[in-house]
């Protein structure tokens, strides 16, 4: 896991993602003001809020990505 996702991160406002946890267990992890953390296993998935800074950790080895997705523009609607 590269170790820029096992430190303090988050992605640009309007960007949220899926990680998709393919074997192992991965830990998900929010930061401070935020409080709230969720394991999951293979087959299983983690919403990751645009703009909410957490971290991520293996308890169990394993191999997992993440998916991308862009909040749609309302044209300043």
């Amino acid at each position: 896991m590269p170790a820029k996702l096992q430190s303090a991160h988050s992605t640009k406002a309007g960007v949220w993602a899926l990680l998709h946890i393919i074997e192992g267990e991965v830990l998900y992890q929010l930061e401070p003001p935020r409080q709230g953390e969720r394991r999951a296993r293979a087959g299983e998935k983690i919403v990751i809020e645009d703009g909410v800074p957490h971290h991520v950790a293996f308890t169990e080895p394993g191999r997992f990505y993440v998916e991308f997705y862009r909040k749609p523009d309302n044209g300043g609607a």
